[in-house]
């Protein structure tokens, strides 16, 4: 396994409030709580930099792929720190990094994949659009390699 990721490989940040129903039987964040840490994390940067309802623009990004990769546990009563980095922009994609942190550690207790891909939410079927121009110049400040 690689090193954790650390603070310093992430751009925006946003501090996430636990919840005692967060812990399971083992006294521990959930995993689905991860996965919402992350979508909480990038639509939350996307409403504050866009300063737009993202849900009511024509074209929506629509999550493609997450993944999570575990490095120590997170749990109640402290809050997690989430660090949001893009590791690449396209026309119609933004994959971005997600580290969660807790407590003092640099290294990221998980590390989160979440790819948006746009479509035109006024069309069924919703086929994939070129992301908005609001959106891409919300995310390009955060591309890093």
């Amino acid at each position: 396994m690689t090193a954790p990721p650390v603070r310093a490989d992430f751009v925006a940040w946003r501090t996430i409030t636990t919840r005692w129903r967060d812990d399971d039987a083992y006294g521990h964040l959930n995993n689905a709580t991860y996965y919402e840490m992350f979508d909480t994390a990038v639509n939350a940067h996307l409403y504050e930099a866009t300063g737009l309802d993202i849900r009511a623009l024509p074209q929506i990004g629509i999550v493609a792929e997450t993944s999570c990769r575990y490095f120590r546990e997170l749990g109640f009563p402290a809050p997690v720190e989430s660090g949001l980095v893009v590791e690449r922009v396209g026309t119609s994609s933004v994959v971005y990094r997600i580290g969660l942190f807790q407590g003092p550690s640099d290294e990221a207790a998980a590390l989160g994949r979440f790819v948006h891909v746009y479509v035109d939410n006024t069309v069924p079927g919703r086929p994939v659009v070129p992301m908005p121009a609001a959106v891409r110049e919300a995310v390009v400040p955060l591309l890093r390699q």
